[in-house]
């Protein structure tokens, strides 16, 4: 049953195991540490849940369960789990108990065409109840959401918020388009953005040479030229794909070691 379109804060988090699962459906609540928790938005006023890799080929990497918050409460782990002798190390650790009125299916899910490790994503009602894949979720800024209509519109597979490591740094893409020869980076507040800060500059500047050296390609692009005119802007994005051998399809994307190491995480870590 789809729910009222709004802006209501809503929180995707990962299921980890089936076994979350399993609470959801039986006991209806799901559990978050304290001091990990995600603090945008918090707390949420509905939740919905990816699946993580261990639902298999049919099931991965997709939201299809979600309901409304009943209730959030602070319970220490050995009152979840009493039985969970393998993690007494853990029994006073803190967790929001997260209670649902109602846990609810969307017969069609939200999908992740590449296969991503997500474990918190902060978004509204509105945004979910539109969706058609993850991307679709992401709220980080109406700038960020002009330009992925725009990559929409020209029909370019991208990933938004996509983290790398390089030399030890946690780096998140705004646009990460996987080629055939190459990996394109598309960033949307660069220091063409925060100009008036020196430091800022400093910082992005070298951010740029270190996903540059990671062999990425790198496009950026102002507020004004975002908002002005998507043609030019596009083209020039469809000129560097071509240049690269053109979008790879997910079904022949491999993770580099890199990008398997480089979890995407925001705000908070894995809720276990």
């Amino acid at each position: 049953m789809p729910m009222k379109s709004n802006n209501k804060k809503l929180l995707v988090a990962i299921l980890p195991g089936t076994s979350s699962l399993d609470i959801l459906k039986t006991e209806g609540w799901y559990h978050i540490p304290v001091d990990t928790a995600p603090h945008k938005r918090w707390p949420p006023k509905t939740m919905a849940f990816y699946q993580g890799k261990v639902f298999g080929k049919e099931e991965a990497y997709k939201i299809r369960y979600f309901g409304d918050v009943k209730d959030i409460d602070i319970v220490p782990r050995k009152i979840l789990f009493p039985n969970d002798e393998e993690n007494q190390h853990k029994a006073e650790k803190l967790y929001y108990r997260i209670q649902l009125h109602e846990l609810k299916m969307r017969y069609v899910p939200i999908v992740s065409y590449r296969p991503r490790r997500l474990v918190f994503i902060p978004t509204t009602e509105e945004k979910f109840n539109q969706a058609e894949q993850i991307n679709d979720l992401f709220d980080g800024s109406p700038l960020e959401d002009l330009l992925w209509k725009g990559f929409k519109a020209i029909q370019v597979l991208a990933e938004r918020q996509w983290k790398i490591v390089v030399q030890k740094k946690n780096y998140y893409l705004d646009f990460a388009v996987f080629c055939k020869n190459g990996k394109l980076a598309v960033e949307t507040d660069g220091y063409t953005y925060h100009y008036d800060d020196r430091n800022q500059i400093d910082y992005d500047t070298w951010r740029q040479n270190d996903i540059d050296l990671d062999g990425w390609r790198f496009l950026h692009y102002t507020s004004k030229q975002v908002k002005d005119n998507w043609i030019p802007y596009l083209k020039q994005i469809q000129t560097a794909i071509e240049q690269l051998g053109g979008v790879e399809e997910p079904e022949n994307f491999e993770r580099k070691v890199s990008q398997e190491q480089g979890r995407y995480i925001v705000d908070g870590e894995e809720p276990l």
